[in-house]
C-alpha cells in the first residue's frame, strides 16, 4: 500500500495518513487495524541537510526522531529515537522526523555529522507504526529544499516540480516497490 501525508502531498494512487508525527501515528494505526496492509511505502518530500541535491529521489528504511535541541546538546531523551524497517541495513540515507523544520545551516551540519541527510515530518511515525504491526515499510522522498533560512521559500518554489518528479519515479517503479 502506498501512503502519503495528504493535503499538498496527495497522489491519486496513495492513501493520505496525515501531516506530522502525531496525526500519522493515529491515522496509520487506524488504517493498519482496518485494512491490514502487507507492506507500506510512504512517499513525500524531504529537506536536505546539505549533502543531497534538490530534486534527488531517495529511498530509505531508517528514520530518527531527533529535535534540534538534542543536536545542540540541550536535551536528551530516555526513549528510543531510531527505527528501521529491516534489521540489517546497508549504508542508506537516514531520515530525521520532527514536527519542526530546520532553518539553521549550523544545526543542519550537526545532523550530517551524525550521518543523517534528510528530514521529513512523517517518516519516523510511519516506521514505528509499521514495526509495531510487523509490516515491511520504506519511504521514497524527493528533495524540495535545503534546511537553511530559505527552507520554506524553496519548498514552496520547488514543490510542484518535485511532486511531478516523484510521481514519475513511482509510476516507473510500479512493480517491485519493496
Amino acid at each position: 500500500m502506498i501512503i502519503c501525508a495528504g493535503k499538498m502531498e496527495s497522489f491519486g494512487f496513495a492513501t493520505p495518513v496525515g501531516i506530522g508525527l502525531v496525526d500519522v501515528a493515529i491515522e496509520l494505526t487506524m488504517l493498519c487495524l482496518q485494512q491490514k496492509p502487507k507492506e507500506l511505502i510512504f512517499i513525500g518530500s524531504a529537506g536536505s541537510y546539505g549533502r543531497i541535491s534538490l530534486f534527488e529521489i531517495i529511498e530509505s528504511c531508517s528514520a530518527y526522531n531527533i529535535e534540534n535541541s538534542f543536536v545542540e546538546g540541550n536535551a536528551y531523551s530516555p526513549i528510543e529515537n531510531a527505527v528501521s524497517s529491516f534489521d540489517s541495513v546497508s549504508r542508506e540515507t537516514l531520515i530525521n522526523s520532527s514536527n519542526y523544520i530546520t532553518t539553521n545551516k549550523i544545526i543542519a551540519y550537526k545532523y550530517i555529522e551524525r550521518e543523517i541527510d534528510l528530514e521529513n515530518m512523517e517518516f519516523y511515525s510511519v516506521l514505528k507504526v509499521a514495526k509495531r504491526f510487523g509490516i515491511p515499510a520504506k519511504g521514497i522522498f524527493v528533495v524540495t529544499n535545503y534546511c537553511d533560512e530559505n527552507a520554506h521559500e524553496y519548498f514552496k518554489k520547488n514543490h510542484r516540480e518535485a511532486m511531478l518528479k516523484l510521481t514519475d519515479y513511482i509510476k516507473q517503479k510500479a512493480i517491485n516497490l519493496l
